[in-house]
């Protein structure tokens, strides 16, 4: 069975059963009648997933591998803050009137820093130390800029990434290993949508960079189950599991820029059936 359902379920039992409640709190987040919501959580949560093993696409229901592909691109390739050049709408609710989410994501990923070897911008950066100096143990990114939040509609969930790379005795390729750090996490519309972008990154950057995938280690430090999630959490890891399906990144792209959403597919993905009219906390 996949490994990835395994570490969703066993996560969403130990929120569930040794979480905090913040009911009755003063919370931010709100349903779009008004209502305060309110969550169950855990603080620390931490999952690893070994790339090379498996694909961590969760088969309890179906993950939207392209769409969370093209949401990655949007803030990782294109640097973009404006939906208008997103597929999907799952930033319309943190966009202005002109489309832009502000000084958020991909505009942080697109500011150019000076270094030594000149004016990069972070993803850059990524990519020259990984090819570079691939032991290195600075190369990392982060946008969550204190300076700046006050021009951001949404503050960065996912904030930072930081690579390593280590030599496996006996393989003439290096390895990609990532850390994912997140400060808060919406565990049933978002934990495999983000557990998958980060996995389909390391792909990309490890076969542009000609290293191979390694482990993504995913730190979460408030993972919370909202009180109108409850019983959809309770139904879903009850749900059947199935193997976890083969992951296929197209060989041909040596450039990072050049990857699109229709590089990436999978073979073999049998789900649950996919869980509709999800209540999204805003």
């Amino acid at each position: 069975m996949s490994k990835a359902d395994q570490i969703f379920v066993s996560m969403c039992r130990d929120i569930l059963e040794n979480g905090t409640s913040t009911e009755g709190e003063k919370v931010r987040p709100h349903w779009s009648d008004g209502t305060p919501a309110y969550t169950i959580k855990k603080f620390g949560v931490c999952n690893r997933y070994d790339l090379q093993e498996e694909f961590p696409l969760l088969t309890l229901r179906r993950t939207a591998l392209k769409s969370c592909t093209d949401e990655m691109l949007w803030i990782w390739q294109q640097k973009s803050n404006n939906i208008h050049d997103l597929h999907s709408h799952i930033w319309d609710e943190w966009a202005d009137e002109n489309g832009s989410i502000g000084k958020a994501y991909g505009y942080q990923l697109g500011v150019k820093h000076q270094y030594k070897e000149g004016m990069m911008d972070q993803v850059d950066r990524v990519i020259y130390d990984l090819k570079n100096n691939p032991f290195s143990r600075r190369i990392m990114t982060n946008i969550y800029v204190h300076q700046d939040l006050h021009e951001m509609r949404l503050y960065p969930c996912a904030y930072s990434m930081t690579f390593n790379v280590t030599q496996k005795k006996g393989d003439d390729k290096l390895t990609l290993n990532a850390v994912l750090n997140q400060r808060s996490q919406d565990v049933l519309t978002a934990n495999n949508w983000n557990v998958v972008q980060y996995a389909v990154l390391v792909h990309m950057l490890a076969q542009v960079c000609d290293m191979r995938a390694g482990e993504l280690v995913h730190m979460i430090a408030d993972a919370h189950i909202y009180d109108r999630h409850i019983p959809l959490i309770r139904e879903l890891i009850e749900r059947e599991q199935y193997p976890a399906p083969a992951f296929h990144l197209n060989p041909e792209v040596r450039d990072f820029y050049q990857f699109t959403r229709d590089d990436v597919s999978v073979t073999g993905y049998k789900t649950g059936e996919q869980i509709r009219n999800i209540p999204v906390a805003i």
